[in-house]
This record gives C-alpha cells, structure tokens and sequence, in this order.
C-alpha cells in the first residue's frame, strides 16, 4: 500500500494518458492486500481503505491486512516480514510482462493486409446457406 501512495502521488504530476496508465498501476499494486482481505472472509472495500487512510496520514508505512484478527495491523511489529529484494523481482517481473503486452498491442498493422482480409470476409460470407444448403440454424439437431 505504501508504493501504491507513491505512484499515485506521482501520478499527479503528470498530465494526459500517462496518467490515467500510472494510476492503474496504482491501483494494481491494491491487489494484493484486497485479495489477502477477500480470501479472509473481510470486507475488502473497508480494509482498502483503512489501509490508504493510515498510509495517506503517515501513520506507518508497516499496515498491512490482519487476516487472524479481521482488520489491519502493523505488520512489523507482529513479524509478518516480507524480503525487499523478492519484492523488487516481482514487481520488476509483473511491470515487464505488462511492458510487453502494451507493446505488442502496439504493433504497426498493414492496411493493405487489412483491407484484403475484409473483402475476403464479405465475399465468403453469403455462401453456403442457400437453398439446399447445409445450414441448420441453432438448436435443429440431425435428423
């Protein structure tokens, strides 16, 4: 929750689409905890924001989901650590594989390739159905 306050918080700062990206990844980084909460039997929506209350007051930035006691907790102080060097392999895993799908929905399409699949749909579609044709319809079983 406390990186999620960070990136918000430099989310801001920006202007246009890259700021609504920024703050999906934000809100991404709120899995964790809502899904912690959601396998617990609590009320994730509460403990969400319990949780981005204390972090956005400075309370602590150790709160995390009390899953035994159905709330939040300093979870420093009740030794649920969590290594820093695994959580910077994860996140930079989770952040290239995102980095890769928006690319590859990036790719340069041919036009001409485009064009050509569309007129091949358009003829081939009224084939085949007329009379004496092999089409059913739904639901019409063999008979």
């Amino acid at each position: 929750m406390e990186l999620s306050k960070h990136v918000r918080q430099f989310a801001m700062g920006i202007q246009g689409k890259e700021q609504l990206v920024v703050l999906a990844f934000a809100k991404a980084l709120e899995v964790i905890p809502r899904t912690l909460a959601q396998n617990s039997g609590i009320d994730s929506v509460e403990i969400i924001n319990k949780l981005r209350q204390k972090h956005d007051l400075g309370d602590g930035p150790n709160f995390g989901v009390d899953c035994f006691n159905g709330g939040i907790c300093d979870t420093y102080n009740t030794f649920v650590w969590e290594p820093t060097m695994l959580k910077n392999n994860v996140l930079s895993a989770a952040t290239e594989a995102a980095c890769t799908i928006l690319s590859v929905d990036q790719t340069v399409k041919n036009p001409k390739s485009e064009q050509a699949q569309q007129d091949k749909l358009k003829r081939g579609m009224g084939r085949g159905m007329g009379r004496g044709g092999m089409g059913r319809g739904m639901g019409r079983g063999m008979m």
